[in-house]
């Protein structure tokens, strides 16, 4: 793999607008996820709480994104929202990178029945539609925040794995890789401390497309009452409580829905850019 100085890298990402206007959505949905409770005007409709003189109430100034079927406030439930799957997209990643990352390395350098084992096991996780598998995973455990979590992680790993191995063969033959193992390096040095490095930048990438997808995934999820349970806020059964009520209260599912793909968009324009940024192939 070919990659960029960092200095290069950072000054493409620069030039590029698409990137920062990517980057500045993803700040915009971080910042005001982790704020959420100070920049919400009614932090209090996060939970099993309901304002009966403000039912269905459209969008108004005191009531950004109208209210949902029990007065609550759309807007504060959508930044709380935001909150919810960025957290489940971080858990997820954070699980699912390193086991995919340390499965791709080990197949890729070390080679025979290792190799064989692990990617005849990726490929059969590769094989099932992610979607299904996590709905079958679902299936038999109840509709928890952590039954979800683990529902997405089992289905997110191999990407990383068939990633990284495709890197590690590319590399196992170069230079600084015979170099190590000459000297006598062990292959715990030359996989962490040689190859591991020229696999951040693609690794890097993807994380931050994925970051999009494992959104969208935990909103599909949700969607179809498989994810979090009421009355915790989450965009996706947002969008399914409201297509009920539709065309009339049309609020209830378009700004949630909006909401996702602002999320969603910004995660992807920002990848694109790194991606370009490293000239790394994802």
């Amino acid at each position: 793999m070919s990659a960029r100085p960092r200095s290069a890298a950072l000054e493409s990402f620069r030039s590029n607008p698409i990137s920062l206007f990517g980057l500045a959505l993803v700040a915009f949905c971080v910042l005001a996820a982790i704020f959420a409770p100070w920049v919400t005007p009614y932090p209090t409709h996060v939970g099993p709480i309901g304002d009966f003189a403000a039912i269905n109430a459209a969008p108004s100034a005191k009531h950004w994104f109208g209210t949902d079927t029990i007065g609550r406030d759309i807007f504060t439930r959508v930044i709380f929202g935001y909150r919810l799957s960025l957290t489940m997209a971080v858990l997820v990643l954070a699980i699912s990178v390193p086991i995919g990352v340390v499965l791709g390395l080990v197949a890729g350098y070390v080679g025979g029945w290792v190799e064989y084992v692990i990617m005849r096991l990726t490929d059969v996780f590769l094989a099932i539609p992610p979607l299904v598998l996590a709905m079958s995973i679902m299936g038999f455990l109840p509709p928890t925040l952590t039954n979800a979590m683990l529902a997405v992680t089992a289905m997110w790993w191999p990407w990383y794995t068939r990633l990284v191995y495709n890197v590690v063969r590319a590399e196992a033959r170069e230079g600084y890789v015979l170099a190590a193992e000459v000297v006598g390096a062990s292959v715990p040095h030359i996989l962490f401390r040689e190859i591991l490095p020229n696999c951040v930048p693609p690794v890097l990438t993807k994380i931050t497309l994925d970051i999009g997808f494992v959104v969208l995934m935990v909103a599909s999820l949700s969607f179809l009452g498989l994810g979090v349970q009421p009355p915790t806020p989450d965009l996706g059964s947002m969008v399914a409580d409201g297509a009920k009520y539709m065309p009339d209260a049309w609020w209830l599912t378009i700004f949630p829905a909006l909401s996702i793909m602002v999320l969603v968009l910004g995660f992807n324009l920002l990848g694109d850019g790194l991606r370009e940024a490293f000239d790394a192939e994802v």
